[in-house]
């Protein structure tokens, strides 16, 4: 059997690089074949350095040339990243904040599927593994950060800085957290328009004492609106992540959010999407799932869109109560949801990672993993 170089270039034609429109050979993204009897060498360049887009890449050349060419080829493929360079863009968009390291925007395309939620428990989660957090409550018209923090009743302090009066953030389960809410009464409603709401999300930003930070999570307003290009305007965002629930309804907004970020104007990598209220399983059938909005709706919009799928909470009635208690859910320890937001953080993290190693950075900083332990470098 000898499998010939035109062979394999004519089966990957068959097929695309995810995210890109013509086929792997046209759109140059295949560097080189090399065959000798039964085994085929592939070089592939892509753009998505997605975890999940590699993989998907490679299982696809596996079958097409299994399928097209010859069942029993023996294939080695080697996938290079290559970033492209209006990404650059990002690199010097916005002022920079010192001492923090990495951005991630919590985003939803729609209100209610618990994006504040998973931002408070990922950051009480990333606290207890190490990381020094902030959470920037940039749901202006709607926060929530100083109930789930049980820090509703305080006030951010004004402190000196280098010779300027700084906001000092409310401090409590090891997070730094600043929001809208702190200032406005309980029953206030905030009506502003949209420059006023820019200017008091700046004020937070870069007129706060945050310190040295691992990790600034900015909690977002659901949808995609002025407040999310006025934040992408100051802000260098390291990657977003994006929570939905199965619901199809939600996923079309979902869709439309990482849609926003991925927009060539915009340009902020999507680390992935979470996937909230997956199954209900109740506490006396502690086998049982119920897929009350769906099954894996958020799963298989994660394959489309090739971005990974950061993970899956159930939908349990602890989680709601331990928000309006003040004490993030993560926090229980040695339970399945404490064990479920964990394994959610680390996917973070280790996105945070791909996105600094394969793509221009927002800052000159390095994170590494090692055996399920995280710490971050400059």
């Amino acid at each position: 059997m000898k499998i010939t170089k035109q062979e394999v270039l004519n089966a990957l034609k068959t097929i695309t690089v995810p995210g890109e429109g013509q086929n792997m050979v046209d759109s140059g993204a295949v560097k080189n074949v090399v065959t000798f009897a039964d085994e085929v060498i592939v070089d592939i360049t892509i753009k998505n350095p997605a975890l999940q887009a590699r993989k998907k890449t490679e299982v696809e050349i596996l079958k097409v040339i299994h399928e097209k060419v010859h069942p029993k080829a023996q294939i080695k493929i080697n996938i290079k990243v290559e970033a492209p360079e209006k990404a650059a863009t990002n690199e010097i968009k916005g002022k920079t904040i010192p001492g923090i390291k990495n951005i991630v925007a919590i985003a939803s395309g729609k209100g209610g599927v618990g994006k504040s939620t998973v931002t408070a428990n990922l950051a009480v989660t990333l606290a207890k593994m190490g990381f020094k957090v902030g959470v920037l409550d940039a749901d202006i018209y709607g926060p929530s950060m100083p109930i789930m923090f049980d820090v509703e009743l305080e006030k951010p302090l004004s402190v000196t800085v280098d010779g300027k009066s700084k906001m000092k953030p409310v401090e409590n389960y090891g997070v730094k957290i600043l929001s809208i809410g702190f200032f406005t009464k309980p029953d206030q409603a905030v009506v502003w328009r949209g420059p006023m709401a820019a200017k008091a999300l700046n004020q937070m930003i870069f007129d706060a004492a945050w310190g040295e930070l691992d990790f600034l999570l900015l909690d977002l307003p659901p949808g995609t609106g002025d407040i999310h290009l006025s934040i992408m305007q100051s802000l260098p965002i390291t990657g977003a992540v994006v929570v939905s629930t199965p619901q199809n309804v939600a996923l079309a907004d979902a869709k439309k959010g990482v849609a926003m970020f991925q927009q060539e104007s915009i340009n902020v990598p999507v680390l992935g999407i979470i996937e909230n209220m997956a199954y209900f399983t109740p506490e006396e059938l502690p086998n049982n799932k119920y897929y009350i909005f769906g099954k894996e709706g958020a799963k298989h919009l994660a394959e489309d869109l090739s971005v990974p799928l950061l993970g899956e909470i159930p939908l349990v009635q602890s989680i709601r109560e331990a928000g309006d208690f003040g004490r993030p859910a993560a926090m229980q320890t040695g339970t399945p949801l404490e064990k479920a937001f964990e394994t959610i953080t680390q996917n973070v993290v280790q996105e945070v990672v791909n996105r600094n190693e394969n793509l221009p950075e927002t800052e000159a900083i390095k994170i590494t993993t090692m055996a399920g332990c995280s710490a971050v470098k400059k």
